[in-house]
């Protein structure tokens, strides 16, 4: 016979969960929108219930939050353990759930008494309505029972999600999107190599063709995961969420947090992730949010083929366009003339900077800007100072080769004496020079030997400390572009590159996908040289500057390979980034539908202003396209609406009225939203900026 089921709620802004507990099982029994504060919650467990059929047990197991084996369930565990070396599975038992309102978070407890081992489940709901789930494993008397695999969540997924958008990539092609169907065969995903990788199941979306409804998922694990979605043959789908396990022998286990949330739609999914990533930036530190300078990086500008002369022209040329932020990217330091030599290393390479950066960063500063660095703390080349002294700090077996990738080797943090020799070279370069920003890349996966998780710690241990020493010195994580990013390090890092490829046609596609998790002031988007190095491809001035806008906003083109015109248009459009972004970092992003998969529209509602992207990447297969519908506007308010210029080139010449559009058209927000503007957007690299203002009723 069945317990009495008892009942935990937690509630958001729009968004409830309930949990069910009937003896030690335990259930999400609802995660929807949010319920009536009267509601009936054991009306609402009969209402679900279902009943034996045949080919089960007597009393049918449920998966749930923990789910037991020992009740015929055969699908996915949260966790599994072994003594001795043997397989063992816990009997646990004695479910308590604590309920903290004011913080928005309940947590379910359970024990094992003969393997003296405790485990605890908890959620929070945060800003956005995003949950934060965790688990911790706990072994309160140490008798030879280990944790061997531990998720941070299993999630019994809502019926009707059956679809699932996963994103996959490769260096360069960050964030490729793939919305796929789930089947009785399952999905998982898998990172290995110590980092994310370039994109794939820590961040997943499902949605419910019927009713719209969205759940967002994400792994915050700076490391190693895996990801995978078991569906059984009664329809039931489980979401699990692993990482590694520490080394053997840990009496504590917290795994890293993952992320859920239940969304109407798309739009609002975005708006609660943003919402969780603005807070995540901020709680640590309490720093009110930063000013997003105009990057100049010198990377494809010279790469490694500059000195300081050359550096102080460059920086002279950043001002003039308007930059305000001089990042002086790889090939800085000792040794360092090509990607063979110099990681570890961290002085100022005495041939080309003679008398240490101090010169170029009096240069830099006394033209109105501020100094940026690139650092890559986290690797060692076998051409160095440091490698030479401390063969024994990198990753390795020892006796067998060392293999590098981009010719370098991994340090070991795991070694505390690597992680404190590292902290205090970046520390002392930061005493030492007037450093803004750092640029902190990490271009290799960890191999051979990789760590477990207190590599990643020792970094975040790194970042925290460099974080408080240095609270005015603002940090990006690069990893070749994409490879590196989760919302674990947000607080800790306060920008990130969403990938190495600046060709603005591709970049629209990887800013797009990016930003449904992440809001645009901490995703870099730079206007690089044409042609692109990347892809050879040619792109105007025009669109690369107007793709760039939408993000934090960066050039890396060299001006002084451009002509007066280009560095004119570069410079008007640096000038409209400057004019908007407290708009663009701190408004609500509204992805905007539209019928030409070329073209990707992009707008931003803040108070009483709006931005919006139109762009066009393919070749319409229709002249007039279709209008471009705008959202997030107040549909009885009116607007003002105008087209900043410079207008594309080719396509301005087939706009109507343009007189009309500098004076700027009056529109209801329904109007805007319904009917939209018929712009000419059936060229390739054809972008247009659209300027909204309320006006007063």
């Amino acid at each position: 016979m069945r317990a009495s089921p008892v009942f935990a709620r937690l509630d958001g802004d729009r968004t409830s969960v309930v949990w069910m507990a009937c003896g030690d099982a335990l259930d999400c029994l609802y995660l929807g929108p949010r319920l009536a504060a009267n509601e009936d919650l054991a009306a609402l467990a009969a209402a679900a219930a279902r009943g034996r059929h045949e080919n089960q047990p007597d009393i049918p197991p449920t998966g749930g939050l923990l789910p037991d084996p020992r009740s015929g369930w055969r699908g996915p565990l949260l966790g599994e353990f072994a003594f001795e070396g043997l397989p063992v599975t816990p009997r646990w038992t004695g479910l308590s759930i604590d309920s903290f309102p004011e913080e928005r978070r309940i947590v379910a407890n359970w024990r094992d008494e003969n393997l003296a081992l405790t485990l605890s489940v908890s959620w929070t709901m945060g800003a956005g309505d995003v949950i934060t789930t965790r688990t911790q494993f706990l072994n309160t008397e140490d008798r030879g029972t280990r944790a061997t695999r531990c998720a941070s969540l299993l999630l019994p997924l809502p019926r009707g999600f059956d679809h699932v958008t996963h994103f996959g990539g490769r260096w360069a092609d960050d964030m490729r999107a793939e919305r796929v169907r789930l089947t009785r065969a399952g999905l998982g995903w898998a990172s290995r190599g110590g980092k994310p990788a370039f994109a794939g199941g820590d961040w997943l979306v499902f949605d419910d063709a019927g009713s719209g409804a969205q759940l967002g998922f994400h792994i915050a694990a700076t490391g190693d995961h895996v990801v995978r979605i078991e569906r059984n043959d009664d329809g039931n789908a489980t979401l699990v969420a692993e990482t590694p396990i520490p080394a053997p022998g840990a009496p504590l286990f917290n795994t890293p947090e993952a992320l859920i949330v239940w969304a109407p739609d798309g739009g609002t999914l975005t708006h609660a992730f943003h919402a969780h990533a603005r807070q995540r930036l901020t709680r640590q530190y309490a720093n009110p949010p930063r000013t997003r300078r105009v990057h100049f990086n010198t990377w494809e500008a010279c790469a490694f083929d500059f000195d300081e002369a050359r550096l102080m022209r460059l920086a002279e040329d950043a001002a003039a366009i308007g930059a305000e932020r001089f990042v002086l990217d790889d090939g800085w330091f000792k040794g360092r003339s090509s990607d063979r030599a110099g990681l570890g290393d961290w002085t100022p390479d005495p041939v080309r900077f003679p008398n240490g950066l101090g010169p170029l960063i009096a240069q830099v500063k006394a033209l109105g800007m501020n100094f940026g660095l690139w650092v890559e703390p986290e690797m060692v080349s076998p051409d160095s100072d440091l490698y030479r002294a401390h063969p024994d700090w990198c990753l390795h077996e020892p006796g067998l080769p060392r293999p590098t990738e981009r010719n370098q080797l991994v340090l070991d943090f795991t070694k505390p004496e690597v992680a404190a020799h590292i902290r205090e070279c970046i520390a002392r370069l930061l005493r030492e020079n007037d450093i803004a920003y750092l640029k902190w890349d990490h271009n290799r996966r960890l191999f051979p030997a990789a760590p477990d998780l207190s590599q990643v710690g020792q970094l975040q241990d790194i970042w925290f400390a460099l974080r408080r020493e240095f609270p005015a010195t603002m940090i990006e994580s690069c990893s070749s572009g994409g490879g590196r990013i989760d919302m674990a390090m947000l607080g800790l890092i306060e920008r990130v590159w969403p990938s190495d490829n600046n060709d603005a046609i591709e970049r629209v596609r990887i800013m797009r996908e990016w930003s449904r998790f992440l809001p645009l002031e901490v995703l870099g988007n730079h206007v690089g040289p044409s042609p692109n190095p990347i892809t050879g491809r040619r792109v105007g001035i025009d669109f690369r500057t107007k793709v760039a806008v939408f993000g934090h906003m960066g050039v890396e083109a060299d001006p002084a390979r451009m002509s007066d015109k280009e560095r004119g248009t570069l410079a008007v459009h640096i000038a409209l980034y400057k004019a908007w972004r407290g708009v663009l970092h701190t408004g609500r992003l509204h992805h905007l539908a539209h019928p030409d998969a070329g073209v990707t529209g992009m707008m931003v509602t803040h108070g009483d202003k709006a931005l919006a992207l139109a762009a066009q990447t393919g070749f319409s297969p229709v002249f007039d396209a279709a209008p471009i519908r705008l959202a997030g506007l107040d549909p009885k308010a009116r607007y003002r609406v105008t087209l900043p210029e410079p207008w594309p080139p080719r396509a301005k010449h087939y706009l109507a009225n343009p007189d009309a559009w500098r004076d700027g058209l009056t529109l209801s927000g329904a109007a805007l939203m319904t009917q939209g503007l018929a712009l000419p957007l059936t060229h390739p690299e054809t972008a247009w900026l659209i300027a909204l203002e309320r006006l007063p009723a």
